[in-house]
This record gives C-alpha cells, structure tokens and sequence, in this order.
C-alpha cells in the first residue's frame, strides 16, 4: 500500500476520558470517605478472608483514586497561585 492511499487526519485517537476525571477537589474527598466507609463496612462483615480481600481491594482503588484526585488538584492550585506571584511582580 502507497503512502497516498492512507488518510492520516492528525489525531491521536484517544478515548474518552475515565470517569473520575471531573470530579474536582470535593468529589475527590467524598471518594475518599465512601471508599473509609467501604472499608469500615467490610470490616465488620462476617465472611471468608478471600471475599473480604475482594472487597478492601475494591476500597482501596476508591481511596486510592480520591488521593490522587486531591494531590492534582492542591499541586495544581499551588502552581496556579506561583504563577499568579510572578505575573504581578
């Protein structure tokens, strides 16, 4: 096949965003606590260690995406304000 014969359009074709990405710094706290409550929840569940497992792994990812989430965000914001300083001065 010739180069001519291939369209390029010059995207990179990247799927949609996940689904966390708007959440902005109070959805990413409420991530946090459902995924403690999550936890706390399991933690007082009778039940075999493997479901329990399961299931703090499955908190674990929630809180662990809600600390991400709040890290970006404070760091963004600390940037935005360092920006802001050197603009005025």
């Amino acid at each position: 096949m010739a180069d001519k014969d291939v369209e390029q359009t010059g995207e990179q074709g990247y799927g949609t965003e996940p689904w966390w990405a708007d959440l902005g710094t109070w959805g990413a706290i409420a991530l946090i606590a459902f995924g403690g409550l999550a936890a706390l929840i399991l933690f007082r569940l009778p039940g075999t260690p493997q479901e329990l497992a399961a299931g703090y792994h499955g908190a674990a990812k929630v809180i662990a995406i809600g600390l991400v989430l709040v890290g970006c965000t404070l760091l963004n914001r600390r940037d935005n304000r360092a920006a802001a300083t050197e603009d005025t001065n």
